[in-house]
């Protein structure tokens, strides 16, 4: 009987095969294109849920299937697919999620001329991101990963005749190019230490014992051990991906594709494979050469000799015994706090925190609801690998999959709000919307709760909770911490403001909407149709039953994704409810700021200012310049490759091209003067020599004529000649 593992590569393979479908179906032909790509995440989820049920059953064992892709020499290049708790959560919530985006799309795009090759996009884009989450090898989730960025440059930029769309696509690829280098070079290192890029291989793999063993000894003339700088240079491609301080800039501006795709790539897909990929190489991050990891292989029940590989159970990460014990009750021991992080976790969490807590104070001063929610998504991103850094995989995917759901009806509902505004994406024109779109303002505050970490319903509270926890329990810095709790309290603060200016107070729509002398808008806000808010629904319900599965009393979740059967406890730690206390006062203190400066003095006109910026205006100043990085990178980086792309013209047209000339030059000069050798010196003589004993024939043809006289003639002239001559000596 075929397993699931066996049928694991449908799920990327379906909608790889809708896209290249609808890619050779002409623009015109609009009916097919959606049914085929919903259906097509359809059965990948329901083969997501199967694969589900399979690795939880024992979540501790991973299975993997390899196969030859080619040979070169006598070397050969494996790839495969692998199926574990953390591969299979996640191409469940891809599809999930996904799926809904793609129906919300429906009626978001029903109008634009390009609707099948908008679906076609969609599709390849998933279809990679599933692939990045099932590779069982570097190499084919490094392929799958650029055919993501791809897919994002062609979506970022689907509306390519606006300018403004065109520049954030060529931002948003050339950006993170510049993490995938480092992600190419971590790559290529590993394999020239491990002689694999395989994950798991049967004890052989590259995160399996004797790998990180061999990695975790090895050093570089630096002393750091080839394991951290590894891991360092992958992290460079997450941080890329996942738009991390310093290369956060390109995805606030990513929100200048269709809505739809702004959802799919800060929630469900592109931004979460960097948090992916560091919790897929996380035993690569923590490997010390002191640890001995335990690794044994056993065969999973439906493996075969041709279809599977025999799968790898993973009995301990190369850390301690405490921090496996750790790891195994996270709400209770909140993480590594036993020995001291490695370079790659400190950098991590560093990276994270501070990218929490600048992205978050950015959205504060936005007034573009999508870009408000972007820097949200950058801030939260941060938050995942602080996550990571200090309570292991399980801590930071946690909040990835909760934030893909609310995040992703965050973005469906403000695609709801800009339709129903008639393409309005500026929130000082909006106002008083829960009276007109109440479907969308209900969706909408469920997940600007969960997002906020409004306690207890909301699943959004739980995992953030969680990774606050953890950084307050980790032993390598509480700055970390710190740094991210001023993050959360800038989250529910920027939220309840955005609430404010769009849900409540008077409407303040475009002055062109209104008839003169009325304050009546010509065209009234609306509710979306049903193919657009039934999605909300559906993903409002998933931001709050989520939440079942992450309490410190049935932290479901974490159990699966550590490796340990899940278990309810009847106690909860001193430690933990500390830590649920933190995050309550952060959302309330949030909460209560917003709403004193928002909702009890509410905007009634578009000029009226923000009651921040009369406040601190200098501050407020830099905020809405977000921080002027982007100037900042234009006056250095940017100069600095204008300068160089300067000196490459002009080392190309007066160096290069200059000696390419004079070479011309005198290639013309040699051949000007061998044609005038040739023609007038060589040719011309030999012309002359001839024409000269032409002449000559000539005249000694005259002599001899055939004429018996005149040569009779000659000949006694000549005697004469000759007598006079004897007669004269």
């Amino acid at each position: 009987m075929t397993g699931v593992l066996d049928i694991l590569w449908l799920i990327p393979a379906l909608p790889l095969l809708v896209s290249a479908i609808l890619s050779l179906t002409p623009a015109r032909v609009k009916g097919g294109a959606a049914p085929l790509s919903i259906g097509a995440l359809g059965l990948g989820f329901l083969i997501a849920c199967a694969a589900l049920a399979e690795a939880v059953s024992d979540p501790g064992q991973v299975r993997a299937h390899n196969f030859t892709w080619f040979e070169f020499g006598s070397s050969a290049v494996k790839i495969g697919w692998v199926l574990d708790p953390l591969s299979a959560l996640m191409l469940v919530m891809v599809t999930f999620v996904a799926g809904w985006i793609f129906v919300f799309s429906i009626g978001y795009m029903s109008h634009d001329e390009n609707f099948t090759r908008f679906y076609c996009f969609l599709s390849l884009f998933t279809s990679a991101m599933l692939g990045v989450v099932m590779s069982n090898s570097l190499l084919m989730l490094f392929a799958c990963w650029e055919v993501m960025g791809l897919a994002s440059y062609l979506l970022i930029g689907f509306w390519h005749h606006r300018p403004s769309a065109a520049a954030a696509a060529r931002k948003a690829f050339i950006y993170t190019r510049i993490g995938d280098i480092g992600f190419l070079l971590g790559m290529l290192w590993l394999y020239a230490e491990t002689g694999t890029l395989l994950l798991y291989d049967n004890g052989a793999g590259c995160l399996e014992a004797n790998a990180l063993t061999q990695l975790a000894g090895a050093a570089i003339s630096t002393g750091m051990a080839a394991s951290t700088g590894i891991a360092l240079l992958l992290f460079c491609g997450a941080i890329g991906k996942s738009g991390q301080i310093p290369l956060h800039v390109w995805l606030p501006d990513a929100m200048e594709g269709p809505t739809p795709v702004s959802a799919l790539i800060h929630a469900a897909t592109m931004v979460a494979a960097g948090v992916f990929l560091m919790a897929r190489i996380h035993p690569l991050s923590t490997a010390t050469a002191s640890a001995k990891p335990i690794v044994t292989a056993t065969a999973p029940a439906n493996a075969t000799a041709q279809s599977a590989q025999p799968a790898v159970r993973m009995e301990a990460a190369p850390k301690s015994q405490a921090h496996a014990e750790a790891a195994a009750k996270p709400t209770e021991a909140g993480g590594d706090s036993t020995s001291s992080p490695t370079l790659t976790l400190n950098v991590m969490a560093w990276v994270g925190a501070l990218t929490a807590l600048l992205a978050s104070l950015v959205a504060v001063a936005q007034y573009d609801i999508k870009r408000i929610l972007a820097y949200s998504t950058v801030s939260q991103l941060g938050f995942m690998f602080l996550g990571l850094a200090t309570g292991g995989p399980a801590v930071g995917v946690f909040h990835l999959l909760t934030h893909a759901f609310f995040k992703a009806l965050l973005f469906l509902g403000a695609g709801s709000v800009i339709h129903g505004c008639h393409e309005e994406q500026d929130i000082r024109r909006m106002g008083g919307l829960w009276r007109r779109m109440p479907a969308t303002f209900g969706t909408y505050a469920v997940g600007m709760m969960a997002l906020s970490g409004v306690p207890l319903l909301f699943s959004g509270f739980w995992s953030k909770d969680e990774i606050l926890h953890s950084a307050l329990a980790w032993s390598g810095s509480k700055w970390p911490f710190a740094l991210g709790l001023v993050a959360a309290v800038a989250t529910a603060f920027y939220m309840t403001r955005q609430m404010a200016y769009v849900f409540f107070g008077p409407h303040r729509g475009h002055p062109a909407m209104y008839e003169q002398g009325h304050r009546i808008p010509v065209t009234q806000p609306h509710e979306s149709p049903m193919v657009m808010t039934l999605p909300l629904g559906v993903l409002a319900a998933c931001a709050i039953l989520l939440t079942v599965v992450g309490t410190p009393m049935w932290p479901w979740l974490h159990s699966v994704l550590s490796g340990h059967a899940p278990e309810v406890r009847r106690e909860v730690s001193v430690g933990v409810l500390f830590a649920m206390l933190i995050s309550i006062l952060a959302a309330g203190t949030g909460f209560t700021a917003g709403w004193i400066c928002y909702m009890r003095r509410r905007a009634s006109g578009f000029n009226d200012g923000d009651p921040l910026q009369t406040r601190i205006p200098s501050i407020w100043r830099c905020l809405e310049s977000r921080g002027w990085i982007d100037e900042l990178y234009k006056m250095s980086f940017g100069i600095w490759t204008a300068a160089a792309g300067r000196f490459c013209d002009w080392l190309d047209r007066i160096v290069l091209g200059g000696g390419v000339r004079m070479i011309q030059n005198a290639a013309l000069a040699t051949a000007w003067m061998g044609r005038l050798w040739d023609e007038f010196f060589l040719n011309g003589g030999f012309a002359r020599g001839c024409e000269q004993t032409r002449n000559s024939a000539d005249r000694a043809s005259l002599v001899q004529n055939g004429q018996i006289q005149r040569y009779l003639r000659i000949l006694a002239g000549a005697l004469a000649l000759v007598a006079l001559w004897i007669i004269w000596k």
